[in-house]
């Protein structure tokens, strides 16, 4: 493994694993190579789990031509792409199909534009009516619903804020995997660390929540 070593003032180490594969170790100025040798040992399972999980999640796709016959992901299954000649630009699904209508069948980046925009209006409507079942479910305060596009994490909690964000990417997952996310961050508004009451949360409202985690992290 390529591990960059950084030693600068602080006072624990700190190891960070990149998208990219990078790996980044961070410890005090003073620490001698025998103890970061430990504990690149010691964290060595921990480290080929991220890459893995990187490996599969999070890796640069290759440029889709947005053709027909091309594969695209939704819900959890694949679903071959038919280009429309249309003067009403669009994106349309329908028995098995996701439509792209467009007088530019030529254009790749104004077929990528409207995929996208399409992507992102069932990710604000998928995704609000999940939140909106586990908020009423579980009596919880939300403010915001953030929607964005994130490159190393399915979602994130802002506690404070009582905020949360789902990734765009979401969307290509199976309904299941969305709503295991959702109660997830959900349950950092009440609980904002992974500690034992945080688990036993999850377990409580959601039982399967690990059969769940393990179909999100797999390369469908």
């Amino acid at each position: 493994m390529d591990i960059k070593i950084i030693r600068k003032v602080i006072k624990n180490p700190n190891i960070k694993v990149r998208p990219t594969g990078e790996i980044v170790l961070t410890v005090p100025l003073e620490t001698s190579d025998e103890y970061i040798e430990k504990l690149l040992v010691k964290r060595e399972g921990w480290i080929k789990e991220q890459l893995e999980f990187f490996k599969k999640n999070f890796v640069v796709a290759k440029e889709k031509n947005y053709i027909s016959g091309d594969s695209i992901r939704y819900l959890g299954r694949s679903y071959r792409l038919k280009v429309m000649d249309s003067k009403e630009e669009k994106v349309t699904f329908y028995r098995g199909y996701i439509y792209i209508h467009t007088e530019k069948i030529e254009d790749r980046d104004c077929k990528k534009l409207l995929l996208e925009t399409w992507y992102r209006k069932r990710c604000e409507i998928i995704f609000n009516e999940i939140v909106q079942k586990y908020v009423k479910t579980l009596n919880l305060s939300l403010d915001k619903v953030g929607i964005r596009d994130m490159r190393t994490r399915w979602g994130s909690c802002n506690y404070e804020k009582r905020k949360i964000n789902l990734n765009t990417k979401l969307i290509e997952k199976s309904k299941y995997c969305i709503e295991y996310v959702i109660l997830h961050e959900l349950a950092h508004l009440k609980y904002p660390n992974h500690g034992k009451r945080f688990y036993n949360y999850l377990l409580t409202h959601m039982p399967d929540y690990e059969w769940r985690k393990e179909r999100l992290e797999e390369n469908e």
